[in-house]
């Protein structure tokens, strides 16, 4: 499993007519290298490149072999082998070949060129979720949107396995005509509608299980009897039951080269997708312009499809979010209001809580030796004569390296493992199947383990008690510490993550047909996709940017004891740390009102962030110039939350809100800020009279009193009537509105 338990594959990553432009840009990792012998220069790497599209009107087999103009020739050299590997026309006008360093300098001089990528290896980044956030069976919101029906969700992802009980059809109506996708070696449903493989193999087969459990989350149909090992047991389902599940296997154990997920999305958007998830990401940042992730993903959203993304598992370490781009729907991962509860009992008459994937009816009998060493602090220790019998204290690794280190201590004979957290995780413990006899606790528990294991002068005792399912756990959610953070490195002025959703200790689908738990923003994306999905299904005619609004302006910032949501230390959450709020699908149906915006409001930003040579790469609408287009920065974006510069003089930026709720509607603004912040809001009321009404106010933020080690400062601003409370954060940040870093190769 390596990386996917952590999981952000996220347990990520247009026709025209020609005219004759200089070539834009190449991207080289290996620019800097002057000096290159003739093996570099001879070497074939896989490249992704954009060129200008073909006449209007040619068809995919006219697309190929306009590509293939841009090549030395067809084959690679003695050996035959197909330079040309993907041909792209949804995502982009480009393709993907094997070409050498010289080979790529000769077709970046062709005047029809673009820019080039060098391909790359991106990594993976439920029974009572639906309950947790408010969904029931038969009642209300989810019933009333139908649960999704009529809304295909688009899945790039491991594979499916398609015969796992989720994916049954029971009350899924067929797809909708639109839908141009197919199934291939495997048998399909009006559930799941879609299932091809982007990766050479001979089908759709889930040999992992990562997408098999992304895409139950999503839209898995009612299963009884749910459970892994025994806990977590009830009635599983998706977010959307009965929206249709569309599969593209663009991810080996290996991972996901962005050449193969271009493919797949390309594909997605060819057969008509409403919804794209995408549980993947990149493990650094990335600039826009250098991201076929996020150009591929504008070319989605262009065409009315909401692209939902992971934030990526590098938390909780700053500015570490990943797909980060405005037109994405970036999600980040809490806990939920349940644990699988086990107890370690120690000698003193002190039990510490932790949580285990053992259901066991009984505690151990007797107690055991309690050992704990500082030379075997990372459970490295397989010497039988001094484990064997006792129960193990050791500090938790990697999933990969605690598999094998706990197994061979378990081989070694001893009764038991307490594996304590790292201090970055906090609060935090994210489940693994260790099997039976290990218990998982907090750094802070670990430490008075441990302390007690040392100094007990009578020898130190343990046994577990195991308690399993526990409902009801307070306070929830909880930020999960792997959990990505903000602010985005490439634009500080638009917050990220956007949302919070359910991503730790999720159970799902998995091969078999089981269901697994596993924690990673790969989990929490496909909960926001699902609620995309319902969404979509009661308002057909929103665009992505509404639905996104809808979600983040009606999100939860408090938690289930009414405090303000926390992060994995259990201090207050920042909006860096959470989006906007923690998602809350009935009433994200009906928000009152929505920031709305198009691909040419994008195309402002582009242009401020990267001039035409952006917009050209991203927007690729040769009817728009930067010349005649509005240069917006990125804190003037029509986005739902609020991001200023943070600074002492007055800062002023403009919003315009739609009327998506009752026709005569009245708003209120409400400001809630810390005493160093200052907003001025005009107009204070906003008054409509039908629906569709636009109404454009502005914001004027002064920070004064602040630290120097303060990076940002945080309130929100809402706008309130009798029936809608329409919230957005409100972050001073430093570098917000400045201009963006120069692109990165």
């Amino acid at each position: 499993m390596a990386f996917l338990t952590n999981l952000i594959l996220l347990p990520l990553l247009l026709l025209a007519n020609f005219s004759p432009t200089p070539s834009l840009c190449y991207v080289s990792p290996y620019a800097a290298r002057v000096h290159q012998s003739a093996t570099q220069t001879s070497a074939y790497h896989t490249y992704i490149v954009l060129v200008e599209p073909p006449p209007p009107g040619v068809d995919e087999e006219g697309h190929r072999r306009w590509y293939e103009t841009f090549l030395p020739s067809s084959h690679i050299g003695e050996s035959g082998e197909p330079r040309l590997l993907h041909s792209y026309t949804e995502v982009f006008s480009g393709f993907t070949a094997k070409l050498t360093e010289a080979e790529l300098d000769v077709v970046a001089k062709n005047p029809r060129f673009v820019r080039a990528f060098p391909d790359q290896t991106l990594q993976l980044m439920t029974t009572h979720t639906p309950e947790f956030l408010g969904l029931k069976n038969g009642t209300g919101f989810w019933s009333d949107a139908g649960y999704g029906k009529g809304v295909i969700v688009g899945l790039l992802d491991t594979g499916i396995y398609a015969s796992h009980p989720s994916f049954d059809d029971h009350g899924v109506p067929p797809p909708p005509m639109k839908w141009k996708g197919s199934c291939k070696a495997v048998r399909c449903n009006n559930k799941l509608i879609g299932a091809k493989s982007v990766v050479g193999d001979d089908g759709s087969y889930d040999y992992d299980g990562h997408g098999t459990h992304t895409s139950s989350i999503a839209t898995g149909n009612f299963v009884t009897g749910a459970s892994d090992h025994g806990v977590g047991t009830g009635t599983a389902s998706g977010i959307a039951p009965g929206a249709h599940i569309a599969m593209y296997k663009v991810c080996t154990n290996r991972g996901c080269k962005v050449s193969i997920i271009m493919a797949g999305m390309d594909a997605a958007i060819k057969d008509g997708v409403d919804v794209l998830s995408l549980s993947l990401g990149s493990r650094t940042t990335v600039s826009f312009i250098n991201d076929p992730i996020a150009i591929g993903a504008f070319s989605a959203i262009s065409k009315g499809i909401i692209v939902v993304c992971a934030a990526g598992n590098r938390g909780p370490t700053p500015r570490s979010i990943t797909n980060d781009a405005p037109w994405l729907l970036t999600v980040a991962a809490g806990s939920v209001d349940r644990r699988f509860d086990a107890g370690v009992h120690l000698g003193n008459g002190k039990r510490i809580d932790g949580e285990a994937l053992t259901k066991v009816t009984k505690p151990t009998s007797n107690p055991y030796p309690l050992l704990y060493s500082e030379e075997h602090r990372f459970c490295q220790n397989e010497d039988h004569g001094f484990v064997a019998g006792k129960v193990i204290v050791c500090q938790a690794t990697t999933p990969a390296n605690q598999y094998s280190d706990i197994a061979r201590l378990m081989a070694a004979g001893a009764a038991g493992v307490v594996l304590f957290n790292n201090q970055a995780a906090g609060y935090t413990i994210a489940l693994h199947d260790y099997k039976a006899g290990v218990v998982q606790v907090t750094s802070a528990d670990g430490i008075t383990i441990a302390a007690y294991a040392k100094s007990a002068t009578n020898g130190a005792v343990a046994t577990f008690t195991y308690n399993n399912t526990v409902l009801g756990v307070r306070p929830s959610p909880v930020v999960a510490s792997f959990s990505s953070r903000g602010p985005s490195y490439i634009a500080p002025g638009v917050l990220k993550p956007d949302i919070l959703a359910p991503g730790l200790n999720i159970l799902a689908a998995w091969p078999g047909p089981s269901f697994k738990i596993i924690s990673g923003t790969s989990m929490a994306t496909p909960h926001v996709s699902g609620v995309a999905a319902l969404i979509k299904s009661l308002h057909p005619d929103w665009s992505p940017a509404a639905i996104k609004s809808a979600i983040l302006t009606t999100s939860d910032v408090v938690n289930n004891i009414g405090d303000s949501i926390l992060n994995e230390r259990h201090g207050k959450a920042s909006a860096y740390d959470r989006g906007a709020g923690h998602v809350n699908p009935a009433r994200a149906a009906d928000p009152g009102l929505v920031y709305d915006l198009g691909a040419t409001d994008y195309a402002g930003y582009i242009c401020w962030l990267f001039g035409d040579e952006g917009l050209r790469t991203i927007v690729r609408n040769s009817s728009l110039t930067c010349v005649k287009l509005p240069k917006v920065k990125d804190v003037q974006l029509n986005y739902p939350t609020l991001t200023v510069p943070l600074a002492s003089t007055p800062f002023t930026v403009t919003r315009a809100v739609t009327n998506v709720g009752p026709a005569h509607s009245t708003y209120a603004v409400k400001v809630d800020s810390p005493s160093s912040m200052k907003v001025c809001v005009s107009p204070k009321t906003l008054v409509f009279s039908k629906a569709g009404e636009k109404k454009t106010f502005s914001v004027t933020v002064i920070c004064q009193g602040v630290g120097a080690s303060e990076t940002f400062v945080e309130g929100s601003l809402s706008w309130v009537s009798k029936k809608h409370v329409v919230r957005s954060p409100i972050v001073a940040v430093r570098g917000a509105g400045d201009h963006a870093p120069a692109p990165s190769p």
